[in-house]
């Protein structure tokens, strides 16, 4: 095994991705003032403060952390934002800024879908 394979998808990535998953309820929990439910394979928090997230909401861990940003296709694009989670653990929110935050340029956030996650007209 070499080390993508000890680093991407593996238990070590895993234990990452329940560990933002658990840090994501938990910042949901204190902050969320609107309907939490389960959509796309995402616990979304709605009603939460905008200083608490980025941008028009952010993925941390299986959450979905946002004001009211819950279209379709916005969940589908945090859905892949979810597996990279899984994919890269704890690496990811490094991996992320490492690809800058010019979401045209973020080779995560076109991964995700520049469409879907309204970047694009």
């Amino acid at each position: 095994m070499g080390v993508r394979g000890f680093l991407f998808d593996s238990p070590l990535s895993r234990a990452g991705y329940a560990y933002a998953t658990l840090v994501g309820t938990v910042w949901g929990s204190l902050w969320s003032t609107g309907r939490v439910e389960r959509r796309n394979g995402l616990l979304v928090f709605r009603g939460m403060p905008s200083w608490t997230f980025g941008r028009g909401g952010s993925c941390v861990g299986g959450c979905y952390l946002t004001k009211q940003n819950v279209s379709a296709d916005v969940l589908e694009h945090e859905a892949v934002h979810k597996r990279q989670w899984q994919r890269y653990g704890m690496l990811f929110p490094v991996l992320y800024g490492l690809a800058g935050r010019n979401p045209l340029t973020n080779r995560y956030e076109i991964e995700a879908g520049l469409e879907k996650g309204g970047y694009l007209r």
